[in-house]
């Protein structure tokens, strides 16, 4: 896994394209470990993509054949490994954008589901692959895909293990839109663009609120909801956001 750093962006590259990117425990760990470390005051977004012409096509089935010898190994291990990956990205405080290059397959499409933000090649083919393997989806896609696609189209998705095109992926809003492939990079670097201008610490108070409520009743939601708002209300951010509205300029932000 190769990562770059480069103007407030960390960009993370899965490394292995002979393999279309697939991914190995330990590819798990440092992918979890980066984006644990990110912090607003450093980055303004994390990019993740693939080396090649593959985003991942999932789990490593040669890497991860290797059974545990028990039930309690077995949990230990897809907790921290994968079940990492989940965590780190669900809490990350910096948006994360999935630059979708080619295909997305198993836990690959798992990891642009958990992507605050994905934008696909035309020509990426996606698949939620696990029961061709005999496996419910992991990292996240349980909890994730229905979120985003529906319930329905989930379990579809889930239970057939059919593969589909960058298009139909931006109608379920897997991504947030199809492009062609030579248009990728730049309609990516538009966006993180786009962030570079927010304030990252208000863009994670967002994402804290919406991740924590997807759960909740209204109400409490909303009262969570209040309580990060007064959070905002109370940062150098907001002060400089109004000052500049007052005074006709664009922000200049901290973070």
């Amino acid at each position: 896994m190769n990562v770059d750093i480069e103007d407030g962006v960390c960009q993370i590259a899965f490394d292995r394209p002979g393999a279309l990117n697939a991914l190995t425990k330990d590819t798990a760990v440092a992918l979890a470990e980066t984006i644990e470390d990110a912090s607003v005051e450093e980055y303004h977004a994390i990019v993740i993509t693939g080396e090649g012409d593959a985003f991942s096509a999932g789990g490593d089935l040669q890497a991860l054949s290797q059974a545990p010898e028990s039930t309690r190994e077995a949990y230990e291990s897809i907790t921290d490994t994968f079940g990492r990956v989940v965590e780190a990205m669900l809490e990350c405080p910096v948006p994360i954008v999935a630059k979708v290059n080619g295909d997305a397959i198993g836990a690959g499409l798992a990891i642009v589901a958990l992507a605050d933000i994905a934008y696909a090649s035309e020509d990426a083919t996606f698949s939620c692959a696990f029961v061709r393997v005999g496996l419910i989806p992991d990292t996240g896609g349980t909890f994730m895909l229905p979120q985003i696609i529906g319930l329905r189209a989930a379990k579809q998705l889930a239970f057939t293990g059919e593969f589909f095109g960058a298009e139909r992926a931006a109608d379920l809003e897997l991504v947030n839109d199809a492009i062609p492939a030579a248009e990728l990079d730049d309609r990516v670097e538009e966006t993180v663009a786009q962030l570079r201008k927010r304030p990252t610490e208000i863009i994670g108070l967002m994402k804290q609120a919406m991740h924590e409520n997807m759960s909740r009743h209204w109400s409490e939601a909303i009262d969570y909801e209040n309580l990060l708002q007064v959070q905002a209300r109370t940062s150098d951010d907001h002060e400089e956001g109004v000052s500049a509205f007052l005074e006709g300029r664009d922000p200049e932000f901290n973070t």
